[in-house]
């Protein structure tokens, strides 16, 4: 499918590895330009030349804004803004949890968000396809037992999607929220890991006990939740914003 892509300027943070890769690679694949930025110099190093990039930590803000302009500046302008970033954060009760730790994974899962979007509107103003997609997860519509400070952020992803497809929708740009459920990969396997050893269970027991709850029981792919995003960034996805959409097998609790 031809999703009249070609030429499309993207930002997508976190792109290096798992769902950025592959969001990332997407796009190209579609013929757009893209920028990107990750703390994983080494994986920014195998992505291929044609993609921009910089190492970042998108908790370190001053250092986005500029990476934020010098991507706009490299593709001469932006259509579509994914803000992928994001860490699992700390796995434990809230009585045991470091405040430091919390803090971080607002600032990343979040407020990085806010930051990008802010830097990247008056540019998506121009655009004739703006678009952001923001990823936050099934935490932030279900919660998440012992993992409070992402679940927050992830919320607060949501409520930020919404309240900006409001504010930006008279300029044509539209937002959605994408929320993956249980996504293969390396992360999602620390995940358990951390969950089965808080609860003192196998990492098998914790993975049985999380598709206890899904109707499909497999794991959600990169590339299943970089088709949502191209799609969403695609002119056949322009009259969905608002949205907060999930890519979870039906999961109806999590932890």
């Amino acid at each position: 499918m031809d999703l009249t892509l070609k030429g499309a300027r993207v930002i997508v943070t976190a792109g290096a590895g798992g769902i950025g890769r592959a969001i990332v690679e997407g796009f190209l694949a579609e013929g757009a330009s893209v920028a990107t930025c990750d703390i994983d110099e080494a994986a920014l190093a195998t992505l291929p030349d044609a993609v921009f990039r910089a190492r970042v930590d998108v908790s370190d803000s001053e250092a986005l804004v500029g990476f934020m302009d010098a991507a706009m500046a490299h593709l001469g302008g932006l259509d579509c803004l994914v803000n992928n970033a994001g860490i699992a954060g700390p796995t434990g009760r809230i009585e045991e949890l470091d405040p430091s730790d919390v803090r971080q994974t607002l600032d990343i899962c979040l407020t990085s968000q806010f930051v990008t979007i802010a830097r990247a509107v008056p540019q998506l103003r121009a655009s004739g396809n703006a678009s952001i997609v923001n990823v936050s997860s099934l935490a932030g519509r279900l919660g998440f037992r012992l993992r409070s400070p992402y679940a927050a952020a992830k919320w607060g992803v949501i409520g930020l999607s919404k309240s900006m497809a409001i504010e930006l929708g008279p300029d044509g740009i539209r937002v959605n929220a994408l929320l993956p459920g249980l996504v293969a990969g390396d992360r999602q396997r620390r995940v358990l890991e951390a969950r089965a050893q808080a609860q003192g269970v196998s990492f098998e027991e914790a993975e049985r006990d999380a598709f206890s709850r899904t109707s499909i029981k497999e794991y959600v792919t990169p590339q299943q939740l970089a088709d949502q995003v191209l799609f969403l960034a695609s002119p056949r996805g322009r009259t969905i914003s608002g949205q907060a959409l999930s890519v979870c097998g039906d999961t109806g609790m999590l932890g």
